[in-house]
């Protein structure tokens, strides 16, 4: 687990090769390209997955709907197979799967495809299940993932839906050049900064050390952090057996603050962006019930060190984009505390790399 962890630089890029040319400003996706009038007139997109997929799924939707300006919907493939969903054939659904073979998505698929939808495949096992059941679809490249827990396979999948969004952006003429260039730029920029948020590492084992031993966690995200404080849940779920909530952070008052005591470990992910002043708030609001604030924060935040107990700077980037800087301190976070609880961080007890049964 902590060898694709620190792949993830290299995954990312393999990830963004060939289909992203910040100098000519220049996004190539063939898929995209071949289905290019079902994208322009697509009513609503319906993304369909399980587990960490689903998480990407759920940043993909901020993403999608932030550039594109289509409704978005993200489901779990299991529930959606089991009601009757209501799917027209301008709608595209979005299957996204790191092994392509996840029984319940493949089911997912098949219901979808039988009301007349066009199905996008995202999945990193060329030749899978989900790979050949789909009319059209991109491959991650993130490398052979064989830690149970997915680490560089949610981070690939990340950017392959960020470019996705990106050049639905651009064929539905909803994205100023001069902004679709400057996340372009700083996609780019993204392997790097996730290396240096690699450096971290040594910093965040203090950290596991002294919350090795508590029964619960909350991870707290607002917009497009969200799904990082879900995904940070899962992986300490996952991995270590502490019993984990992510939430969106405004959530908090209604209902988990409940919750929070002296014993309490609340991880806040509150990078500077558009909510910053609101997860400010949040964050006092945990320190006066006396919760033990871990803060993943943006380099040169001045304001929440003096709040939080811990904090974990990591580089500046474009809203949009933290996703694939702030998980990186969540996925070190959960696996030193997984070792330190003597938990096989790669083969993790009851779970499976691919769910091929319902």
């Amino acid at each position: 687990m902590l060898k694709e962890i620190f792949e993830q630089p290299r995954s990312i890029l393999d990830s963004m090769r060939g289909r992203l040319v910040a100098e000519t400003s220049h996004l190539v996706m063939a898929s995209v390209i071949e289905f290019e009038n079902k994208f322009k007139n697509a009513d609503r997109i319906i993304i369909v997955a399980c587990g960490t997929s689903w998480h990407a799924g759920l940043v993909a939707e901020y993403l999608i709907e932030e550039f594109a300006r289509v409704p978005v919907e993200v489901e779990y493939a299991s529930e959606f197979r089991y009601r009757n969903p209501i799917i027209k054939e301008g709608d595209i659904v979005i299957a996204i799967s790191q092994s392509g073979e996840t029984a319940d998505t493949l089911a997912a698929i098949e219901l979808a495809k039988s009301k007349g939808a066009m199905i996008f495949g995202v999945c990193n096992v060329v030749g899978s299940s989900i790979a050949r059941a789909t009319d059209a679809g991109a491959y991650t490249h993130a490398g052979p993932e064989i830690g149970v827990a997915s680490t560089k396979a949610f981070t690939a999948q990340v950017t392959v839906l960020t470019l996705l969004a990106m050049m639905i952006a651009e064929k539905r003429g909803t994205i100023e050049t001069s902004m679709l260039r400057q996340l372009m730029m700083e996609m780019e920029q993204i392997p790097a900064k996730v290396e240096r948020a690699l450096q971290l590492d040594t910093e965040i084992k203090v950290i596991s050390e002294i919350f090795k031993d508590a029964a619960n966690f909350l991870y707290l995200g607002r917009g497009f952090n969200f799904p990082v404080a879900l995904e940070g849940a899962l992986k300490l779920k996952e991995i270590s057996y502490i019993h984990a909530e992510g939430y969106p952070a405004a959530e908090m008052k209604h209902g988990p603050i409940a919750l929070i005591d002296a014993n309490m470990p609340v991880v806040v992910i509150a990078t500077k962006d558009s909510s910053y002043e609101k997860i400010v708030s949040n964050i006092q609001e945990v320190k006066a019930r006396k919760g033990r604030i871990i803060a993943i924060v943006t380099e040169g935040d001045t304001v929440i060190p003096e709040m939080a107990e811990f904090v974990i700077e990591v580089p500046d980037t474009h809203e949009a984009l933290t996703p694939l800087l702030s998980v990186i301190p969540l996925q070190l976070l959960s696996y030193h505390i997984a070792v330190m609880r003597g938990c096989n961080v790669d083969q993790p007890r009851n779970l499976a790399k691919s769910v091929t049964v319902e």
